[in-house]
């Protein structure tokens, strides 16, 4: 008994240990961009556009905060990942929709196949492939091309969660409505879709802060812009995008830390409501 019990608190201790290990870049990462990146953040951090390399130079030579802000990457990734949105939530809840009602169908095979692929493929490739079909034909970089781009990377989260979602509600459920004479559709999208509300929209959630901070794929399709834009079909910038910038210059090295400090959040604020939703939504 007392091997049973030795062996035990060894192995408990051992799990403990080897979490806490894992936790530990996590955590220096975050005091590391925490502590190096507060400073800049202010309110014409989020109100103005980036500075350029002169009025860093100019800011550090006097000991002074770098002017400027962030807002035109703030703005331009705000209407990339709401029009990216706009594109996949649709086309990925209905493909989720179809993979959970006909899991034995070829095409299904061939949809989760093709989806599982999609999620595995680099982001780099997907800008290329968004710059072939809408930048060439576009003959200029744009949001609407940046937005192309993030849809695909997110359409893959999205199917899953969808299907998976809808597989674990109860059949019980489309059989009461079908039992009482409501049409097939109606069910799906009047009961099962609602029912699975809190899955779905935290799939949704994930698959967004998935694509927040991408970076390869936009600079392929939006590249960038030095003011606020909100034309779909002008380059535009986005906050990745100004974070690489930022890295080419070494006099906006600060930049650097508070635009990941704000992204960071940004995706942490994210990830925290869909955990809470998908939690409530057990619950229920």
């Amino acid at each position: 008994m007392n091997y049973r019990i030795l062996k035990d608190r060894i192995f408990f201790w051992s799990i403990c240990i080897l979490s806490s290990m894992t936790a530990i870049p996590l955590v220096v990462i975050i005091w590391e961009v925490v502590k190096k990146g507060y400073r800049q953040i202010n309110l014409s951090f989020f109100s103005e556009t980036a500075p350029s390399t002169l009025d860093a130079m100019l800011a550090k030579s006097t000991g002074e905060l770098i002017p400027g802000g962030i807002a035109n990457g703030i703005a331009g990734t705000m209407l990339m990942v709401a029009i990216a949105a706009f594109i996949a939530i649709p086309v990925g809840i209905m493909g989720g929709i179809y993979l959970a009602e006909k899991p034995k169908a070829t095409f299904s095979h061939i949809a989760r196949f093709l989806t599982d692929l999609l999620q595995g493929t680099p982001s780099i490739v997907i800008g290329i492939i968004a710059y072939a079909w809408v930048v060439k034909p576009l003959g200029s970089y744009s949001a609407l091309a940046g937005s192309v781009a993030l849809a695909i990377m997110m359409l893959p989260l999205i199917i899953r969660s969808t299907e998976e979602t809808l597989k674990m509600l109860p059949s019980s459920l489309k059989e009461a409505g079908l039992a009482l004479g409501a049409s097939y559709t109606s069910v799906v999208l009047k009961v099962l879709v609602p029912s699975a509300f809190g899955g779905l929209f935290t799939g949704i959630l994930l698959a967004i802060s998935r694509v927040m901070g991408e970076t390869a794929p936009l600079m392929l399709t939006a590249l960038g812009s030095t003011v606020i834009n909100w034309d779909v079909i002008h380059p535009t910038s986005a906050v990745p995008l100004l974070i690489w910038e930022f890295y080419n210059d070494p006099n906006l090295i600060d930049m650097i830390w508070s635009s990941s400090l704000f992204l960071l959040m940004l995706i942490l604020v994210l990830n925290i409501i869909a955990k809470n939703i998908a939690r409530k939504w057990r619950i229920g």
